[in-house]
């Protein structure tokens, strides 16, 4: 499998920005009263930090749509293309999608959105915060032929955030069976939650088993640890750092993006 990420990114070694939305209608804490303008207001601003900051892509999460679902309303989907669409205008850099935690309503919303990348859960059974969390790989993988959305990578997060693994299985296995049997296009390295560090030694095992495919650094990485991570992955996410004061509700700050992109460009000079 030849490495795909300077074809969509334009470099090695990309830093992801993640693009965090406001809950949305039928979430629990969304703004009725202020409604969709508002969430789409917010989204644009933070896009342009994210950009202006120089991040090699976004990814478009409704991370505050906490509790999340394993399998999604329409709604989220439905709100979460109109707010691509007012933003397509804007976008600059590649750009992914994650519908939390459902991953056929993410390879949907791609598809519609010319979305390039979905990171999601596509494999395993956990004990969450969210219950039994069960997926269906091979469901997922007709469904994505039967829409045509083979274009569409897929970012596998094998460890994923709020969840443990319930089979007693080394994480070696998990990435070894995973790439053997399932094909996803990269893989993922979470911490406990958003911007909790993400285990080195962990990211380390992930790497060494995964053969060619790509391993990204999911949850915590920081301007101070960012040419550590990329040492070992192939490519980090990043949301939680960017935002003021490094708190995951808060907005992305333009100081924060172009600190961890300095680090992160120094970082990658040095392997050219």
């Amino acid at each position: 499998m030849p490495n795909w990420l300077p074809d969509v990114f334009g470099t090695q070694k990309p830093i992801v920005a993640m693009l965090h939305l406001s809950p949305l209608p039928g979430d629990p804490g969304y703004d009725s009263a202020a409604g969709m303008a508002a969430i789409v207001d917010r989204a644009r601003r933070e896009l342009d930090v994210l950009q202006s900051g120089g991040v090699d892509g976004v990814l478009i999460s409704n991370e505050f749509s906490l509790p999340y679902l394993t399998q999604t309303e329409p709604i989220t989907a439905i709100s979460m293309a109109r707010i691509i669409g007012e933003l397509s205008g804007d976008l600059s850099v590649p750009y992914g999608v994650n519908v939390l935690w459902d991953g056929r309503a993410s390879i949907d919303l791609a598809t519609a959105t010319d979305a390039a990348f979905v990171r999601e859960i596509f494999t395993g059974v956990y004990a969450s915060d969210f219950g039994l969390w069960n997926t269906n790989v091979g469901e997922v993988a007709r469904h994505r032929h039967r829409i045509g959305a083979a274009g569409v990578k897929l970012l596998f997060n094998i460890v994923p955030e709020s969840a443990a693994y319930l089979a007693e299985r080394d994480l070696a296995s998990i990435a070894r069976s995973t790439v053997f049997a399932t094909s996803p296009d990269a893989l993922c390295v979470s911490g406990l939650t958003a911007g909790a560090p993400t285990d080195t030694q962990s990211l380390a095992i992930v790497k060494e088993n995964a053969g060619d495919v790509p391993v990204f650094v999911n949850t915590g990485v920081r301007a101070a640890n960012v040419a550590e991570q990329l040492s070992v992955a192939d490519g980090a996410v990043v949301g939680t750092y960017f935002k003021t004061d490094g708190k995951f509700e808060n907005q992305a700050e333009l100081g924060r993006v172009e600190e961890l992109m300095g680090a992160a460009k120094a970082f990658r000079s040095q392997l050219a």
